[in-house]
C-alpha cells in the first residue's frame, strides 16, 4: 500500500466557468480507522454534474463543500483496514470517498457491493447513474407503453440509459442530444427512434416534426433553453421529470427567464417533479437486479467514458460539463482487484 494518499481539494468556489485554478493538489498520509471505521482504496471515482452542484454555497441534498476540503464523489472502493465487524480486507464498497486515493468512513457510510466483472458497471449501469434513471424513468415519470417520451441530454450517462428503459417498457423515444456523432449513437446503437443536434437548429420547430402530437413525458436532465422548448411541446397531463440542470450549472452568464411556468402548467394539467436517486434506495436492489438482467440479456447497452488517473479529474469534470462525454464518465484512479469468489 503507498504511503502517500493524493488528494484534491476545492481551492475556491468558482465564478463563472470551473478552472483547474478552482482546486487545490495534495499529498497527505493515509489515514488509519479508528473504532467503527473503515479505510478504503479508491477504484473508481464517479464524475458527475452534481460534483457542480456541491460547490455552491447553498445546502442541496448535502452539505455544500467548502474551500480547503476533499472535493466530494461517489467511488467504488476496496476495503484495505476495517475496525468494523462488518467489513473485511478486499470487500467491495460504494461510498462518498472523494477526489483521492484512500478514505476512512464510518462503516454505516458504506454499502457492501456483489464482486461482478465488470467492476466498472458499480459505477455505471448498476451504480448511482443506472438507479437515476431507472426509478426516474419508471417511479417517477411512470411511462405506459405508446407513449411519447422525449430524453435531454440522452448520449450522456443518464439520458442514455432513461431512453433505454422507456424503449424496454414500450415507448417511442426521442433523444436530443449534442451533435451528430452523439445522434447517431442514439438511433443506430441504442434504438432510438429519433434524435435531435439542438446545435443544428430551431429546437422548437424539429421538436414539433419529431412530436407533432406531443410529449407524454420529458426527462430533463439540462433545463434551460431545451427545458423551454419540450415543455410547450408537451401533452394535457404529460409528466416532466426533472433529473439535472447542467445547461446552467457552469457559465459566465444566468438563464433567461422561463416562459410558461407556472402558467402552462395548469391549463394542461402538467405534472413536474424533481427527485433524488436516494429517495429510492431502500429497493435499490430491485433496480440493481432489473438492470443487471437487462444488460445480461442484451437489451441494455452500456458505454462508459473511463479516463485513467486520479490527476486528471479536474479536466474530467470540466469536460463533463460542456458535453465531452458519450456515456458514463469516471475516473480509474487504482487497477481492479482480482474479484474474490
Amino acid at each position: 500500500m503507498s504511503a502517500i494518499n493524493r488528494q484534491f481539494l476545492l481551492a475556491r468556489r468558482p465564478e463563472g466557468r470551473l478552472r483547474e485554478s478552482d482546486f487545490d493538489y495534495r499529498e497527505a498520509p493515509v489515514p488509519a480507522p479508528g473504532p467503527g471505521e473503515v479505510l478504503t482504496r479508491t477504484l473508481y471515482l464517479s464524475i458527475d454534474p452534481a460534483n457542480r452542484v456541491w460547490m455552491f454555497p447553498d445546502p442541496t441534498y448535502r452539505p455544500p463543500i467548502e474551500p480547503g476540503e476533499v472535493m466530494a464523489g461517489f467511488t467504488l472502493n476496496e476495503v484495505v483496514d476495517s475496525r468494523d465487524a462488518r467489513f473485511r480486507p478486499g470487500d467491495l464498497v460504494e461510498c462518498d470517498g472523494g477526489w483521492q486515493d484512500y478514505a476512512v468512513l464510518p462503516g454505516d457510510a458504506l454499502h457492501e457491493l456483489e464482486p461482478r466483472k465488470p467492476l466498472s458497471h458499480w459505477m455505471s449501469v448498476l451504480g448511482v447513474t443506472g438507479k437515476t434513471a431507472y426509478f426516474g424513468m419508471l417511479e417517477v415519470g411512470r411511462v405506459r407503453a405508446g407513449e411519447t417520451v422525449l430524453v435531454s441530454a440522452a448520449a450522456g450517462a443518464v439520458g442514455s440509459f432513461a431512453g433505454q428503459i422507456a424503449k424496454l417498457h414500450g415507448c417511442r423515444v426521442i433523444g436530443i442530444a449534442g451533435g451528430p456523432e452523439k445522434c447517431r449513437w442514439l438511433t443506430e446503437e441504442l434504438g432510438f427512434d429519433a434524435a435531435i443536434d439542438y446545435q443544428s437548429g430551431n429546437l422548437s420547430e424539429r421538436l414539433a416534426a419529431c412530436c407533432p402530437e406531443g410529449v407524454d413525458v420529458y426527462f430533463d436532465n439540462v433545463g434551460g433553453a431545451v427545458f423551454q422548448a419540450a415543455l410547450f411541446r408537451m401533452k394535457t397531463h404529460g409528466r416532466i421529470v426533472c433529473c439535472g440542470c447542467v445547461s446552467i450549472l457552469d457559465t459566465e452568464t444566468p438563464p433567461p427567464r422561463l416562459l410558461g411556468v407556472p402558467g402552462l402548467l395548469p391549463i394542461r394539467r402538467l405534472r413536474l417533479e424533481g427527485f433524488i436517486v436516494m429517495d429510492f434506495y431502500g429497493r435499490r436492489r430491485q433496480a440493481e437486479q432489473a438492470l443487471a438482467g437487462w444488460v445480461a440479456e442484451g437489451r441494455l447497452k452500456v458505454r462508459e467514458d473511463i479516463i485513467d488517473g486520479l490527476e486528471n479529474a479536474p479536466r474530467a469534470l470540466m469536460g463533463l460539463l460542456h458535453g465531452a462525454n458519450i456515456g458514463k464518465r469516471m475516473i480509474r484512479v487504482a487497477p481492479e482487484p482480482s474479484v474474490r469468489g
